[in-house]
């Protein structure tokens, strides 16, 4: 077995039989290059962020951006992205440009299609070692298996529970380092991962600190991150890129997985058209203006959002940020000129954009790697579960989608079964990873028809079904937690069955709740009463700003969401009736 390690900031190669490699100085993989006698030099920075393992060409609303048009108008571009176009995006862009770094902003794995996480994610990793990913942050959902897990993606090694996937053939890792300066472990106060990583070549040097988001703990199963601790980022980031200096690195990018919200929603909006940052909202920009001066570029992620904005740093300079979407729809381009002499960047050169990945030229060895993984997974994956008879897809705003109330409905039906008393249930809609699309997938299984790959592509986090109680002022906690605490700014819907109510965006915190509106099976909400109320296990452990619910009492832990969400298209649905999408009603919008 083959692990590589990036100890300290010093780049390891390891086997069973011992060291094979040399350490390079201050953590840098040095590769040799034809100098230059310039003062200054461009860099290339090719970035992207929240890929979460969409080997496969991604489907429906995952597959689509808008771009604006010359005249002001929106085109809407579909079926872009996938592994192979991406890999091949790269290795176009990289071409005539000597000094390229590739590096991502956290999220390639975790939430993935089935033909990623089936195998726990190795393929992506395959996939982003031969793409020739140089150096990663981490993202919320690298912590979905646990840190164990994480470390394994790192260092590489069988499955410990399902061992590797092919006779002979073992897992070997990942060949560029997760950052994780943020994250520490609790029993020695030290990150879990290196903090920083340094990239060297004919010269040049390059720093990046990685950091999630400090809310990783409201979004995570908390199993998974027992023992750890998630700090600020800006106080973070600002460590080490006074470390960094200190080690005589004068270059330095931030890999955030934290993000904004561009004014437009179209992939190349300028959102610095009425001055500096200024089409641009949500939590990156106080990171920005926060994160020191040191620092020459920010990379972002989590909020799946594409922009290139230029937001000054505190000293008033100007400064780059950017997100290229998700699911690698869009890679980011980015000139960064550096010095020579300083060894800094010229921020006043520093030119950056994104680009579609268009499906046009699949690169043959990402389609081998896609082939493999689903010839063992076809069996799974392309066996019929159900019938729709139209398209079911996930909200488009603060409201209940036909897609959500369809889960809800599905895990209030498995509740009963095993706990005839639930008469609510609750999903999150972070948790609705895809659509349900009526047309036929490039599988061929036919129109209407969901396969279990399908299913599982909208549910991938192998939640539980668990029932709890809740007194009647409980839930009523519980639904005001949508729109306060954690979730103010950015309010969670959850997705309801049995239960109805208005929502009030005229008002603000918990008042957007119109308490006297509360319904539970058409009768007043009882706030003396005790309800049971079915939920994923994600949310019952006080998930996404949730604490209410993981106060319930008597908790019952049930089967695997999936298996509640396949139970009910088998039994409401065949090839002459297919199930059609429930009504978005269940939540009423004042706006």
């Amino acid at each position: 077995m083959r692990v590589r390690t990036f100890v300290g900031g010093v780049a390891l190669l390891a086997t069973t039989a011992g060291l094979i490699g040399a350490a390079q100085p201050a953590g840098a993989e040095v590769r040799t290059a034809a100098g230059g006698g310039s003062r200054t030099v461009d860099v290339q920075l090719l970035s992207f962020n929240d890929f979460h393992g969409n080997l496969e060409p991604p489907t429906g609303s995952s597959a689509r951006l808008t771009e604006l048009q010359p005249d002001g108008s929106v085109k809407t571009i579909n079926g872009v992205g996938g592994v192979e176009y991406l890999a091949d995006s790269l290795r176009t862009a990289r071409s005539g440009h000597p000094l390229s770094i590739t590096a991502a902003a956290g999220d390639l794995i975790g939430a993935s299609p089935i033909t990623s996480a089936l195998f726990h994610d190795e393929p992506t990793i395959e996939a982003m070692n031969g793409l020739g990913l140089d150096v990663t942050g981490v993202g919320n959902h690298e912590f979905d298996e646990g840190r164990a897990e994480l470390q394994r993606m790192q260092d590489g090694g069988c499955h410990p529970k399902d061992g590797c996937y092919a006779e002979g053939r073992t897992f070997e890792g990942a060949e560029f380092p997760f950052l994780a300066a943020n994250v520490t472990d609790d029993s020695t106060g030290k990150p879990i991962l290196d903090p920083t990583y340094v990239w060297e070549k004919d010269g040049v040097k390059i720093g990046f600190i990685g950091v999630t988001l400090e809310g990783t703990p409201n979004i995570v199963t908390a199993d998974g991150i027992r023992g750890l601790t998630f700090h600020d980022e800006i106080k973070t980031i600002n460590h080490y890129a006074a470390k960094l200096q200190r080690q005589g690195v004068k270059s330095i990018v931030a890999l955030i997985h934290e993000g904004g919200l561009p004014a437009s929603g179209a992939y190349n909006y300028d959102c610095d058209a009425a001055g500096a940052g200024s089409g641009i909202s949500g939590p990156i920009v106080d990171i920005a203006k926060g994160v020191t001066a040191k620092v020459d570029a920010l990379v972002t992620g989590h909020t799946h959002t594409a922009y290139a904005c230029t937001i000054p740093d505190p000293e008033g300079n100007p400064r780059t940020v950017t997100s290229a979407a998700s699911f690698g729809r869009l890679y980011t381009d980015t000139t960064l000129t550096y010095d020579r002499r300083s060894g800094d960047i010229v921020r006043t050169s520093v030119e950056s954009a994104n680009h579609v990945v268009y499906r046009t030229n699949a690169a043959a060895d990402m389609t081998t790697l896609i082939n493999r993984y689903k010839s063992i997974a076809a069996p799974i994956a392309n066996r019929p579960i159900g019938w729709i008879g139209t398209d079911i897809g996930p909200a488009d705003g603060p409201d209940d989608s036909p897609l959500g109330n369809l889960i809800a409905d599905a895990q209030l039906t498995y509740a009963r079964s095993v706990d005839p008393g639930t008469s609510v249930a609750l999903m999150n809609p972070g948790g609705i990873r895809d659509d349900l699309d009526y047309v036929s997938s490039v599988n061929g299984e036919g129109d209407g028809v969901v396969t279990y790959g399908e299913a599982f592509a909208v549910q991938p986090f192998a939640n539980t079904v668990n029932v709890v109680g809740l007194t009647g002022a409980q839930l009523l906690t519980v639904l005001q937690q949508q729109v306060s605490g954690v979730n103010l700014a950015s309010p969670k819907i959850l997705q309801p069955a049995g239960l109805t109510y208005t929502l009030d965006l005229t008002k603000t915190g918990a008042d957007r709740i119109v308490a006297d509106s509360v319904r539970v099976a058409g009768a007043p909400l009882d706030l003396t009463a005790t309800y049971r109320v079915a939920a994923n296990s994600f949310l019952t452990g006080g998930g996404d700003g949730f604490g209410e619910l993981a106060k319930g009492a008597n908790p019952l832990v049930g089967a695997d969401d999936l298996v509640a969400f396949e139970r009910y298209l088998a039994a409401n649905s065949s090839a002459t009736s297919p199930l059609q999408a429930p009504a978005a009603d269940r939540v009423n919008v004042v706006k």
